[in-house]
């Protein structure tokens, strides 16, 4: 399936600053473009990502913080929140859920857009990361069951938190996908939020490959660009569907 929808409330969940740029940016600036308020949520700080001399784990988190509120920007999403859990130690515990399950039950996403937690080797010359893993399987967990659950987590209803049903949780880079979404209108924003990166990047520069990647993607269904996204559907959402 390919369409566009565009979701008044956006949440994307991801383990480490620059997934979401490699990955999914294209969607969350099609969406912010056209209205959606999109919020990132980073699970960790990415502060393992430096093999540079010298390199601590604080100040590359500063670093990797500072890029990514940047790459938010560019792609124009409302807001970028950090949950602070250590880069490759990240499990799907219990206590990530319910961080999550707060985050959810106060944004209230229609939309919720995450990795594929049964991807361990994504091709012939790559293992998906352990943190990738982790955060993916949090985000569905947090998603369902435990956001609808009003007797889960007594503690956040009396904070206010009421419980919430999104709409649709967006997997990217699925074994089967199901649905694309057309990012030939956003690919060079997808590219500047990418660039933000520096530290991970180098001297490299990511136009050619993402532009490549993405019309490999969209010749699949006729897009010059495109992402593409297992789309589970909990509750059709009838204001924008």
């Amino acid at each position: 399936m390919s369409q566009t929808y565009i979701p008044k409330r956006a949440m994307l969940i991801f383990a480490h600053p620059d997934d979401i740029e490699f990955g999914v940016a294209g969607t969350a600036a099609l969406w912010a473009k056209h209205g959606s308020e999109v919020v990132y949520v980073v699970i960790t700080d990415g502060n393992v990502g430096s093999h540079e001399e010298g390199m601590t784990s604080v100040r590359i988190a500063e670093i990797r913080r500072t890029e990514q509120r940047a790459a938010a920007e560019a792609a124009g999403a409302k807001e970028c929140l950090f949950l602070g859990y250590h880069d490759g130690l990240l499990q799907p515990t219990l206590a990530l859920r319910k961080d999550l399950v707060r985050l959810l039950r106060r944004y209230k996403p229609n939309a919720v857009i995450c990795g594929d937690p049964t991807v361990f080797f994504p091709g012939d010359t790559r293992i998906n990361h352990p943190d990738h893993r982790a955060a993916a399987t949090a985000a569905i967990d947090a998603v369902f069951p435990a956001c609808e659950m009003p007797l889960l987590y007594p503690d956040l209803e009396a904070e206010g938190l009421t419980p919430h049903k999104v709409n649709y949780v967006y997997v990217s880079n699925p074994r089967e996908a199901n649905y694309f979404v057309d990012i030939s209108e956003t690919i060079d924003t997808k590219i500047e939020a990418l660039r933000q990166h520096k530290s991970q990047l180098g001297d490299w520069d990511p136009d050619e490959r993402l532009r490549d990647w993405s019309g490999q993607v969209g010749s699949k269904v006729g897009f010059r660009h495109a992402e593409a996204f297992r789309r589970i559907t909990l509750k059709p959402d009838e204001e924008t569907a």
